[in-house]
């Protein structure tokens, strides 16, 4: 069996136009099959993930969403990913946890890639709320929203100018030179 890691990489972006997608209960297992697997620290699998698909529930995240992110109304999905330090092993001068939370997400969203699906983390967010609205433990630290959805070309009236510009044309990356040296 052949795995094309470097394909889901390579496709992988961050839209922000998004058509409705059905999220049944298989694509919430094959989602959560792959943040099974993840490395971590002393194998303490520190992430945890709440997979919001009912209409009444993504109304309410929407209300913790910075204005810029209101193109996320589209969504068919919202991951709320979160974790607190006491899940994780305890280095001095680390927050291990959220590298290991990360590393699980960067999964998930290479795997809603692989099947087709957009899966755009976002920052903007209030956190609180979000705490809230998904009755959280109040020591979490809520990392990220990942939404999920399926691409279209049609540009939505909620993108700003610059969002649906980089729907187009996919943003500057840096050169390679500029993120890694060899010593």
């Amino acid at each position: 069996m052949s795995v094309d890691v470097k394909e889901s990489i390579r496709k992988r972006r961050a839209y922000r136009a998004l058509a409705p997608v059905e999220i049944d209960d298989e694509l919430i297992h094959e989602l959560g099959e792959s943040i099974r697997l993840p490395p971590s620290c002393f194998n303490k699998q520190p992430w945890r993930f709440v997979f919001v698909r009912s209409p009444e529930v993504l109304k309410k995240l929407h209300s913790s969403l910075s204005m810029n992110n209101r193109w996320v109304e589209a969504a068919s999905l919202i991951i709320a990913v979160y974790s607190w330090k006491d899940l994780d092993c305890v280095l001095p001068g680390r927050d291990y946890y959220l590298f290991d939370t990360g590393m699980a997400t960067a999964f998930l969203i290479l795997r809603a890639t692989e099947l087709g699906l957009v899966a755009h983390p976002i920052a903007g967010f209030d956190d609180k709320k979000v705490k809230a609205i998904l009755q959280l433990p109040e020591e979490a630290t809520v990392i990220a929203l990942v939404i999920v959805g399926k691409h279209t070309s049609l540009i939505s009236s909620l993108l700003t100018a610059k969002q649906a510009e980089a729907e187009v044309t996919r943003p500057a990356r840096k050169p390679i030179e500029e993120l890694i040296s060899v010593r």
